[in-house]
């Protein structure tokens, strides 16, 4: 049986009653989003509130933190609660949609590790079938609600499969968002991109700040870039 929990230099993370459990995919995002002059920012399919407990070590904003799994959101919260953070993080079990149309606040960030398997096999198990596909929440409408919901300097910063950059621009364009920052995200030397770290904002930009990221040199060995941005929060990094 794996190990029901995860433990980070200033938290830890239970996921044990969570469909989805922690990733490189969370720690990357809540690593890399910027929080530069933040003082609200939304997780949108928080889990097991990783990506929120992360920004909250970053920086001092308000955190609302939302999910359509309740038990998600009951773990999410017995995590928040037991973090120094408990009292900058609200958990809420909602889905995104309906929040998008009740929500008062405006965001400065909105961050998001989404459901993106759209052509995969789906799985059997309903949670972690919901967790993993388009089917509760379309790429479209994460970009078209939380345009919505951005001050109007905000960022949307998001963790998706690289083969979405295509479409995912196309979504943007349409609702006057623009790529402030990419990184390519590729496992090892020599292998092509896996995943997309993109941060999309209302001002346009001719030349959006790109890089790649390698994870790891060899098994096991990861890169100096790989250390330098997760070394606050991994244990042995």
């Amino acid at each position: 049986m794996s190990n029901p929990y995860f433990q980070f230099k200033q938290f830890t993370v239970w996921h044990d009653k969570c469909a989805m459990k922690v990733g490189t995919d969370g720690v990357l995002l809540g690593a890399w989003a910027n929080i530069q002059n933040c003082r609200h920012i939304l997780d949108i399919g928080t889990g097991t509130g990783l990506i929120a407990l992360m920004l909250a070590q970053r920086c001092n904003a308000q955190i609302d933190a939302i999910d359509i799994d309740k038990e998600a959101c009951e773990q999410a919260r017995e995590n928040v609660s037991s973090s120094p953070f408990s009292n900058r993080i609200h958990i809420s079990h909602i889905s995104f949609n309906e929040y998008a149309c009740s929500c008062l606040s405006k965001y400065d960030l909105i961050v998001s590790n989404p459901p993106y398997f759209v052509d995969s096999l789906k799985c059997s198990e309903e949670k972690r079938r919901m967790a993993r596909h388009t089917d509760t929440l379309q790429l479209n409408d994460l970009i078209k609600y939380s345009n919505q919901l951005l001050v109007a300097d905000g960022r949307i910063a998001l963790v998706l499969p690289f083969e979405q950059l295509d479409i995912l621009q196309t979504i943007s364009l349409k609702n006057k968002l623009y790529p402030c920052r990419k990184t390519n995200v590729i496992p090892k030397p020599e292998a092509t991109p896996k995943r997309l770290l993109i941060e999309l904002s209302h001002k346009i930009m001719l030349l959006p700040d790109t890089s790649n990221l390698i994870i790891e040199k060899s098994r096991h060995q990861y890169t100096d870039e790989y250390k330098a941005l997760t070394q606050n929060f991994y244990l042995k990094m």
